[in-house]
């Protein structure tokens, strides 16, 4: 038993269970707790020491911070399910531009133009904007993860071609780089048990090589050595007349 745990953050739309189960079989002896934090926070909670690492989603401030992109999500429009981008299979930013478009306060995609009219308002929070999706009073962007997060059933997505897309990684404090995260990092970057830097049994013995083992044997009479010396010794003897 132990005293230690491993205190893993993550925001919204993302989903570590993966990690956290080869967590368990890798490292048994130190329970993973996961905290769910907003992306606002995530990086003050790692500065904090609320977390010993955490799942970001970029940009993100780095001061501080080691961080390790992982991935990139598919951005997608949320639409009810009669509107008529929900006939097509994918839609660009142009098919959008005479649609009111939501720009919630929490968005996390790097815009250098937002797509579509200004919407009447822009709401707090991307939970806030898929309500008032659901309204008819227009239309979000976004990471294709919290689409599903924020499913209903009267809504839909569909991918949105040449947009900017979120990017997923893992973060912790830089100066904080321990044991139990490089072994979070091994597993997060698929490395295997029996890697270099992954956590390890103490390797098994390999078997004495042919060489060793001889070496390791008690030494009998050499080729051709006194056996053959008595065998000559009694031949002569027989062929020697008494006196």
């Amino acid at each position: 038993m132990t005293d230690r745990e491993f205190r893993l953050a993550y925001v919204p739309g993302v989903t570590p269970a993966k990690w956290v189960d080869v967590w368990a079989e890798r490292v048994p002896d130190v329970p993973l707790s996961l905290v769910s934090v907003a992306p606002a926070d995530v990086v003050r909670l790692l500065h904090e020491g609320g977390a010993d690492a955490g799942f970001v989603r970029l940009p993100v401030d780095r001061a501080g911070l080691s961080v390790i992109p992982l991935y990139a999500e598919t951005t997608v429009v949320v639409v009810p399910k009669d509107h008529a981008v929900a006939a097509a299979d994918e839609v660009t930013v142009a098919d959008l531009a005479d649609d009111e478009v939501f720009h919630p306060m929490d968005d996390t995609l790097e815009w250098t133009a937002l797509p579509g009219r200004p919407a009447f308002t822009r709401p707090d929070t991307t939970a806030e904007a898929i309500q008032l999706v659901a309204a008819g009073a227009g239309l979000l962007l976004v990471p294709q993860s919290l689409a599903r997060l924020h499913h209903r059933k009267d809504l839909t997505y569909r991918p949105v071609v040449e947009t900017p897309q979120s990017q997923i990684a893992l973060a912790w404090p830089e100066k904080a780089t321990t044991e139990l995260v490089e072994d979070f990092i091994g597993i997060v970057r698929g490395r295997t048990a029996n890697s270099s830097r992954g956590r390890t049994p103490a390797p098994a013995q390999e078997p004495a090589s042919a060489q060793e083992k001889a070496r390791k044997q008690p030494r009998g009479p050499a080729p051709g050595g006194s056996g053959r010396r008595g065998a000559q010794t009694g031949r002569g003897r027989k062929g020697r007349r008494p006196r």
